[in-house]
């Protein structure tokens, strides 16, 4: 019995649909929990933030969905605490080229391609020259030169009353 608590469970995550959000429900059947379990999870993991529609309901994205695996992960089959588990996933992310299952992102190993680098440097280049023009918007803006009033021009005369409502 002792060797069964010391070994550690098997765990395999069950497959994700290919959805863009999930409603709790479904996240809390995907993870095996209750919802409430994953409402907890929110307030004791400041990564963990589904978004809410306009009608407050929470819908996670597949990363969040991810997020809530790895959490169980590590709670249930891991034996970690909520604090452990969180010291866990804040070392997790502080890794670059890292990803929550702990595999290097091929990604983030391998060189980029010289076409590539070129592109991005004229992304870079074209943000770069974005960012200048609005920094001197906002300084025109901030300037304290008052702009001279707008002139108006004169209202035209109006034509003598006739005495009828409808003139002709």
């Amino acid at each position: 019995m002792a060797t069964q608590l010391n070994r550690k469970r098997a765990y395999s995550p069950p497959p994700i649909p290919d959805r863009l959000y999930f409603k709790i429900g479904d996240v809390a059947r995907l993870c095996g929990v209750e919802s409430y379990v994953l409402r907890f999870w929110e307030s004791q993991f400041p990564q963990l933030k589904p978004n809410k529609s306009g009608t407050g309901q929470r819908l996670y994205r597949r990363r969040d969905v991810e997020l809530a695996l790895e959490i169980k992960r590590l709670v249930h089959a891991e034996g970690y605490t909520l604090s452990g588990a969180r010291a866990v996933l804040d070392q997790e992310q502080r890794r670059p080229g890292k990803r929550a299952s702990g595999n290097l992102d091929p990604e983030a190993a391998l060189p980029l391609p010289v076409d590539q680098k070129r592109h991005l440097d004229g992304v870079a280049a074209v943000i770069g020259h974005a960012r200048a023009e609005l920094r001197e918007i906002a300084s025109l803006l901030a300037s304290s030169t008052p702009q001279p009033p707008r002139r108006r021009n004169r209202l035209t005369a109006i034509a003598p009353a006739t005495g009828s409502l409808f003139p002709s």
